[in-house]
């Protein structure tokens, strides 16, 4: 398997995106990928594209977006793993490149979420669960599962709510400083605490937007690489697993056991500490689709003991500065979650912080080189887990 490097990145402003249409978003991560690269799109041998997509007008986007992007005849296939299906995309084009398939590869995330009405999006994204057993019979949202998970965890550990909405401060704090981000305005503990309820204990600040968006990367082998750049970003691993789409055969609601064996098999891979990953990583972009799910994103991931992760929280360790900073983009809360682009996206920013090519305000002191990603496709279907390094 050869060594892949990430030439470029490429990432549209996130948003209600009424001002361009669904190729256009998507050619607005390509281009920008293509122009921070270098790679022009002959050079392109392979193409993955995420997209969840039942809420947008194209049903088969992959032919049409290539077509306007100027990338025919090259060989592209289309990838779907929920929520987690930009991190599928990033490891296809990655499968691509370390197996010798193709020298230069790209990674698209696209959706156009708006194309839909609301009710219908909460719907759309309802049945990414256990469709016959628990939409059916019981019709959970999405924000639904995870109030399960919040009430066990408060119950369990005595968190309070109070802790839940110190996520979106923070989220939202440096989600101010992104440009690209959907909501761009620091909010208060108070802010979160009096927004009204969408399933107890979480409230609309508690919970990621609809979002329109898209975010590209391209990736090359190692003897490529050093013709475009002297300043490569290495995946080290890029490693996933699964769990069962029935919640009611999960053994609790505290965690989610696909993350923790994607954690464990990315950092056997980068060679880092299972018990004290974050003495490793520099910063972390992690799935904060609700408040709850970035605390327990702690604990998989091994930044702190299970039960001790609204700790960090509480304590602020996850700003600048503390033990491991995390979501410095704004996180799916404050940046945005266009499904299907997030994995691409969190790439993206890592790849950014790496360089230290973010706002001032925003950038992580980089000391080890190191960054993980962490996406979770519904409620751990999926779960993909990324380390990046300045390392080869």
């Amino acid at each position: 398997m050869r060594d892949v490097a990430i030439l470029g990145i490429g990432h549209s402003k996130f948003g209600k995106r009424t001002d361009v249409n669904f190729l256009e978003l998507g050619w607005e991560a390509i281009k920008e990928a293509l122009e921070d690269s270098g790679v022009s799109q002959e050079k392109i041998d392979f193409v993955a594209v995420s997209n969840f997509g039942l809420w947008s007008s194209e049903p088969s986007p992959v032919a049409p977006l290539l077509e306007y992007a100027g990338l025919n005849p090259t060989e592209a296939i289309r990838v779907e793993a929920a929520c987690a299906s930009g991190s599928a995309a990033v490891k296809a084009a990655y499968m691509a490149v370390a197996s010798g398939s193709a020298d230069i590869a790209l990674a698209l995330g696209i959706e156009k979420m708006h194309e839909s009405g609301t009710g219908d999006v909460v719907e759309l994204l309802a049945r990414i669960g256990n469709y016959f057993w628990e939409f059916e019979n019981f019709g959970p949202t999405f924000v639904g599962y995870y109030a399960l998970y919040a009430n066990r965890y408060m119950h369990d550990f005595g968190a309070r709510e109070e802790d839940l909405a110190k996520i979106a401060v923070k989220n939202h704090y440096y989600g101010f400083y992104n440009p690209k981000a959907q909501f761009r305005k620091k909010i208060t503990l108070e802010d979160v605490m009096s927004s009204p309820y969408i399933a107890w204990p979480l409230k609309l600040y508690d919970c990621s937007p609809i979002t329109d968006g898209s975010a590209a990367v391209i990736l090359a082998s190692e003897d490529i690489a050093k013709k475009y750049t002297d300043s490569p970003v290495w995946i080290k691993a890029i490693e996933g697993a699964t769990a069962t789409s029935n919640l009611s055969k999960r053994e609790n609601f505290i965690s989610i056991p696909s993350a923790i064996e994607a954690a464990k098999r990315a950092y056997k891979k980068a060679k880092i500490d299972l018990e004290k990953p974050y003495k490793y990583i520099d910063v972390a972009e992690v799935h904060d689709c609700f408040t709850i799910a970035e605390i327990i994103a702690y604990e998989d991931l091994g930044f702190a003991k299970r039960g001790e992760g609204f700790k960090l929280a509480r304590e602020e360790q996850t700003y600048i500065g503390g033990s491991i900073p995390v979501n410095l983009s704004g996180g799916l809360k404050s940046k945005g979650h266009p499904i299907a682009t997030t994995g691409v996206s969190m790439i993206v920013e890592l790849t950014k912080q790496l360089l230290q090519r973010v706002e001032p305000e925003r950038q992580a002191p980089i000391n080890n080189g190191l960054a993980l990603a962490h996406n979770v496709g519904g409620t751990g279907h999926y779960v993909f887990v990324s380390i990046l390094s300045l390392e080869k």
